[in-house]
C-alpha cells in the first residue's frame, strides 16, 4: 500500500523545480503531476531531473486538479494567481502548499483559508524556512531565555534585481515589488519572536509604520522599512528591497545579550549558525544541521500533517492565523507607504477570487440559506441579513471578499445607508461590487435614509436619489426611514414615499427606529388614502432586551407588547443588533465592564439569566450561545429577517450555524425567562 503523499505541482517556473527535487528526496512524498498553461511547458519540465520518474503531464492547472491520484498541490504561480487555484484546489479536494505570500492581501488570504476550513483539506503558505530545525533551535533559545528578556528584533531580506522592468519583481500587476516577494520573510521572523517571547506561538505587531521608495515608473516598493510594535513591549526593525542588497540577517537583542542568524531564510542542510553573544562573554556558534534539504523538510511537514488528519501546520511552520496576522501585517506596511496593486483596485476586482462567475455553492457541512417573503420585493428574501457597515468596507477587497461569502452562502440581502461609511462609502462599496459581480436582479439591496436630524420629507427625497447614484442602481428593493420625527404628520411621509414608490425608485418601504404606534398612524392614514403601507420595520430586537438605547431615537421591539403586536399584524422584522453586539459571547459577565457600551446597554439581570440559559440550551445542542441567540430571533411567531455585522468570514460562518439550529415555541418561551 503507498503510503506517500502524492503531489501535483500548478506552476512550472524555478521554485517549482527546486520543490520538486525536495519532494523527490523525500521518503514521505511522491510527485505523480505537473500542470502548466500549456502542455508544451509541462511537458519540458524537469526533463533535466526526474529521469524515469513517472509523472503525469497536464496541459492546464484545471486538469491537474481533475486528477484523482493528485492529493496535494504545491502553487507556484505569480503572486496574484495564488488566491485563485488555492480555493479551486481546495473546492477539488486537494491539500494546498502555496508559496507566499499566500495571497495579495489579508481578505483574500481569508478566503483561501476558509475555503479550506469548508472543504476539509490542509494549508499552509510556504514559509520553508519554518520548517527547519536552525528555526526550532531559535525557538528554544528565547524561550530559556538564552539572552534574557527580548527587547528589539532587526531582520532584513532584499537585493539588487537590476532594472529589467518586464520582470515580475518590477510589475505592478503581478504584485511586484519587495515586501511580498522577501519583506513577507523578516515580518514573518520579527512576529514569531516576539510571540514566543510571549509564550506564544506568534504575536501580531499593535503598530506597523513604514518608509520607502516606490519605483518611479511602476509604482512597486524598490526599499523599504517598517517599524513594529508589539504588546509586550518588544520594538522590530524590517526592512526589503529589490533596488539594493540588504545584510539579509535578523538579530534579537535582550537584556543579557544578542542571538544573530547570519542567513535565516533558506537554511541549508549542514552548518547553519547561530551566534550568541551573551553579555561579557565572548560569542559562541551554535551549529543546527538539517538533515535533510529545507524544501524536503517542508514537504514532510505536510505529508505529517496531513496523515495526522490535521488541517493546520504545527508551529514553528504557519499556521493559518500566522499566516493571517502575517498578511494582516504586510497591508498595513504597504498602506503606510501609499503601494496598492491593480489588481486590488474596485474597477478592476470584477471576478470573484476563483475567477469564475459569482454564485452559490455548496460546502462540507454547510447549511442551506432560509428565505422568507416581503410584499413588494418580487425575489425571495435571505433571512439573514447583510450588514455593509465601515468595519466591513475598510478597504474594496475586505469588503468583496465578505460579500462574495456571504452570496455564495445562500445570502442576497445587504442593509446600508445613506449616512453609513461616511460620505456614502458603504454604498458606492455595495454599488461597485454589485456592478462587477453582474448580479444586481439577484440581490435584494436595503436602503435607509432621512436619519436624524435631516428627518423630513425634502431630505428623503434628495438623500434617496444620491444613494441610488452611489449604489448604481435605478432603484432599491427596500428602503426605510432610518429615523422617525414625531414632528411632520404620518401623512407627509406616506406622500413622498408612495411617489417615490410610483416613479419605481423604491419597490416596498419601511420605518427603522419606528414606535409601532406611528407604524399604525402611518398603515391606517396609507389605507384612507388608497396608498401603500409599510412592508416592514427594522427596529432592534434580540433575546437580550435593550437596556439603554445604543444610539439617540433607537427604538427595540423586544418587549412583550411589541411581539404581541407583531404577531397580530405579522409585519417582516427587519432586527437589528439581533445578536445583542457581542453580549452572549465571552464578552460579557457580571465581572466584565471594560466594554462600556455593552455595559450601558445590554447589562442587566434579566439578560444575564437569559444568557445563562442560552449558554445551557447551546451545550445541549452543540452550538455557541450566540447561535441561539440568533435562533431565538429566527424562530418568532412572526416574520423575521435578523441583521448579521460580522467583521471577517470566520464571524459569518459562525452566525450560519444559526441554519443547523431548530428552536420549539417552548424552547423561545424558556429562553425568554418563560417556563
Amino acid at each position: 500500500m503507498n503510503t506517500k503523499l502524492q503531489w501535483g505541482l500548478i506552476g512550472t517556473g524555478g521554485i517549482a523545480k527546486t520543490f520538486a527535487k525536495g519532494v523527490l528526496a523525500s521518503q514521505k512524498n511522491k510527485l505523480v503531476a505537473v500542470g502548466s498553461r500549456s502542455m508544451e511547458k509541462a511537458a519540458e519540465f524537469g526533463k533535466d531531473f526526474l529521469g524515469d520518474a513517472q509523472v503525469r503531464r497536464h496541459g492546464s492547472y484545471e486538469a491537474l486538479l481533475a486528477d484523482p491520484e493528485v492529493q496535494a498541490v504545491y502553487i507556484s504561480t505569480p503572486h496574484p494567481m495564488h488566491g485563485q487555484w488555492a480555493v479551486l484546489a481546495a473546492r477539488a479536494g486537494k491539500h494546498i502548499l502555496c508559496e507566499k505570500p499566500l495571497t495579495l492581501n489579508y481578505a483574500n488570504t481569508m478566503q483561501v483559508v476558509e475555503a479550506a476550513r469548508q472543504h476539509g483539506v490542509f494549508l499552509m503558505e510556504a514559509f520553508m524556512y519554518r520548517c527547519h530545525p536552525l528555526i526550532q533551535k531559535l525557538v528554544e533559545l528565547i524561550r530559556e531565555k538564552a539572552i534574557g528578556e527580548v527587547r528589539m528584533i532587526e531582520a532584513a531580506f532584499g537585493f539588487r534585481a537590476g532594472e529589467n522592468l518586464e520582470s515580475r519583481l518590477f510589475k505592478n500587476e503581478l504584485g511586484g515589488g519587495g515586501i511580498l516577494d522577501v519583506g513577507c520573510y523578516p515580518m514573518s521572523m520579527a512576529r514569531l519572536v516576539a510571540g514566543v517571547a510571549a509564550g506564544k506561538d506568534f504575536l501580531n505587531p499593535t503598530e506597523v509604520k513604514g518608509c520607502g521608495v516606490l519605483h518611479a515608473k511602476t509604482g512597486v516598493d524598490e526599499t523599504t522599512y517598517a517599524v513594529l510594535k508589539f504588546a509586550n513591549g518588544i520594538v522590530a526593525s524590517v526592512g526589503t528591497a529589490i533596488g539594493s542588497s540588504m545584510t539579509n540577517e535578523v538579530v534579537i537583542l535582550g537584556t543579557s545579550g544578542r542571538l544573530t542568524l547570519p542567513w535565516a531564510w533558506i537554511p541549508q542542510e549542514r552548518n547553519n549558525k547561530i551566534i550568541l553573544h551573551e553579555n561579557g562573554k565572548e560569542p559562541r556558534e551554535i551549529l543546527v544541521d538539517g538533515i535533510a534539504n529545507v524544501y524536503t523538510l517542508e514537504a514532510d511537514v505536510v505529508a505529517d500533517a496531513v496523515a495526522a488528519g490535521r488541517q493546520e501546520a504545527p508551529s514553528p511552520a504557519m499556521s493559518w492565523n500566522d499566516t493571517l496576522g502575517n498578511m494582516a501585517a504586510l497591508d498595513q506596511w504597504r498602506a503606510s507607504i501609499g503601494l496598492v496593486y491593480e489588481a486590488e483596485k474596485p474597477e478592476k476586482m470584477r471576478l470573484p477570487i476563483h475567477g469564475g462567475p459569482l454564485r452559490v455553492q455548496s460546502a462540507r457541512g454547510q447549511p442551506e440559506m432560509q428565505y422568507g417573503q416581503i410584499a413588494g420585493v418580487d425575489k425571495p428574501v435571505s433571512r439573514l441579513v447583510f450588514g455593509v457597515d465601515k468595519v466591513t468596507i475598510n478597504t474594496f477587497p475586505m469588503a468583496a471578499a465578505m460579500m462574495d461569502d456571504y452570496f455564495q452562502r445562500g445570502g442576497n440581502v445587504f442593509d446600508t445607508a445613506h449616512i453609513y461609511g461616511g460620505g456614502g462609502g458603504c454604498e458606492l462599496a455595495l454599488g461597485q461590487w454589485v456592478k462587477n459581480r453582474r448580479i444586481r436582479e439577484k440581490v435584494v439591496v436595503l436602503g435607509k435614509g432621512a436619519h436624524t436630524p435631516e428627518c423630513y420629507p425634502e431630505a428623503l427625497s434628495r438623500q434617496l436619489l444620491e444613494s441610488l447614484d452611489r449604489l448604481q442602481t435605478d432603484y432599491l428593493d427596500i428602503y426605510m426611514m432610518h429615523r422617525d420625527n414625531p414632528d411632520v404628520p404620518v401623512g407627509e411621509f406616506a406622500d413622498v414615499l408612495n411617489e417615490h414608490w410610483r416613479k419605481k425608485r423604491i419597490r416596498c418601504f419601511g420605518g427603522s427606529n419606528w414606535s409601532l404606534a406611528r407604524v399604525d398612524a402611518f398603515n391606517r392614514y396609507a389605507a384612507k388614502k388608497k396608498l401603500r403601507g409599510f412592508a416592514a420595520v427594522s427596529n432592534n430586537f434580540s433575546l437580550a432586551e435593550m437596556v439603554y438605547p445604543v444610539w439617540s431615537g433607537c427604538i427595540a421591539a423586544s418587549d412583550a407588547k411589541s411581539r404581541a403586536w407583531f404577531t397580530k399584524t405579522q409585519m417582516p422584522l427587519m432586527a437589528w443588533s439581533s445578536q445583542a453586539r457581542g453580549f452572549f459571547t465571552d464578552r460579557s459577565s457580571p465581572t466584565n465592564k471594560s466594554d462600556a457600551e455593552l455595559v450601558r446597554c445590554w447589562y442587566s439581570k434579566e439578560n444575564f439569566a437569559r444568557k445563562k440559559r442560552a449558554v445551557k440550551l447551546a451545550a445541549d445542542k452543540g452550538v455557541s450561545p450566540i447561535v441561539i441567540a440568533l435562533a431565538y430571533v429566527l424562530y418568532q411567531p412572526f416574520p423575521t429577517f435578523p441583521l448579521i455585522g460580522p467583521c471577517n468570514l470566520t464571524e459569518t460562518a459562525g452566525s450560519f450555524e444559526v441554519l443547523k439550529v431548530k428552536l420549539t415555541p417552548d424552547e423561545v418561551q424558556w429562553l425568554n425567562l418563560g417556563k
